[in-house]
């Protein structure tokens, strides 16, 4: 295994991890979204 391919597949493991952040953190916002204008809309 050359050096090169090596490097290709650690930027693999690094843009999966992150996309996996980026979807964790879009599902939770998604989730406070949805509480804060459902607990605003119960308010009024």
């Amino acid at each position: 295994m050359t050096k090169k391919q090596k490097t290709k597949k650690d930027i693999g493991k690094v843009a999966t991890k992150v996309m996996a952040i980026i979807l964790a953190a879009m599902m939770v916002l998604s989730v406070a979204a949805t509480l804060v204008y459902s607990i605003i809309y119960m308010a009024q």
